[in-house]
């Protein structure tokens, strides 16, 4: 288990870093207007004054070496025009709590609403008939599509304002419900499908003959083997649900990480951008990285010793 964990940690790393480089040379593409607030008004010796300062006339190489060696001293630059002169970090920190809170709510809610659904949906017909209903809606409609209806009617219904007021719960409401429906739908859905294909094991088919009640079948034993495969995907939505939609906040005007995103490209901010993307990559990366390592953990079939137990 060490040794996998250790040869897929040194995999995540270097992944992040192929990532990184990428995402480096294509913004040193973009407009050098991104460094810059007020980039008309500034004179040409100005500016390669200012681009020498920040290192951007330096060879490739060269400017990629000081960003990974920066990088590794958690200096991630500072806001060229969101908060001119900005730590970057330190604009993310502040944003980040409240993407925490909401992300957290709405994987509490996926979880409490999915899981349940997709048991239902593999015991019963009528409850099989509304999730597969439901499932092909949220999987069929673009996501904007009814994002923008649940925003108009569910705020008409509960007569709040269409801007987010981190000060008013019920205004919480509507973006955690946007933000929960594709991991109700995801849950659902796959744990339905593993639930039915366990179902037909020679297992379940031994305790059938035992005389063992259907209930109790499903539960200690359908159940627990059909979540198994389900625990790799669970830290990568997560993760991402907890860092924010970047639509939903910016729909809402939630002052989160997603909504920066968004706010930061419109900008052309590129180092916001930059930091932003390698965070995200991150949180894809060690979303797999953890998924893998609690299959091990949950699945006492799965051998990391082993060449065939390896993934």
């Amino acid at each position: 288990m060490l040794k996998y964990s250790i040869k897929r940690l040194l995999s995540a790393i270097f992944t992040l870093a192929i990532i990184l480089t990428i995402v480096f040379f294509l913004l040193r593409q973009m407009p050098i207007e991104g460094y810059f607030d007020n980039f008309d008004k500034m004179s040409e010796a100005t500016i390669n004054a200012q681009l020498r300062e920040m290192g951007l006339l330096d060879p490739f190489h060269i400017q990629l070496k000081n960003f990974f060696v920066d990088l590794l001293h958690g200096d991630l630059g500072t806001s060229a025009k969101y908060l001119k002169g900005e730590d970057v970090l330190t604009i993310i920190l502040n944003k980040a709590p409240l993407s925490l809170k909401m992300g957290l709510i709405s994987m509490g809610i996926s979880l409490l609403v999915g899981i349940p659904l997709g048991g239902a949906m593999a015991r019963s017909k009528i409850w099989d008939r509304f999730g597969t209903v439901f499932i092909v809606f949220i999987n069929a409609v673009p996501a904007a599509i009814y994002y923008i209806f649940i925003q108009i009617y569910g705020t008409t219904l509960l007569g709040i304002n269409m801007k987010f007021d981190q000060t008013n719960w019920v205004s919480w409401i509507l973006p955690v419900l946007s933000m929960a429906l594709g991991n109700i739908a995801y849950y659902a859905m796959w744990l339905r499908r593993y639930m039915v294909d366990e179902m037909t094991r020679d297992y379940v088919k031994l305790a059938r003959a035992k005389g063992a009640s259907t209930k109790r079948i499903t539960m200690r034993h359908v159940f627990r083997n059909s979540f198994v495969p389900m625990i790799q995907y669970l830290p990568s939505s997560i993760l991402y649900t907890v860092c924010g939609s970047l639509y939903i906040e910016s729909l809402y005007g939630i002052p989160g990480m997603g909504g920066l995103l968004v706010e930061v490209i419109n900008r052309q901010d590129n180092p916001m951008v930059q930091a932003l993307v390698m965070i995200y990559s991150c949180i894809g990366i060690v979303g797999l990285l953890i998924g893998d390592l609690m299959m091990g953990v949950v699945d006492p079939r799965i051998s990391f010793s082993k060449k065939e137990g390896s993934r």
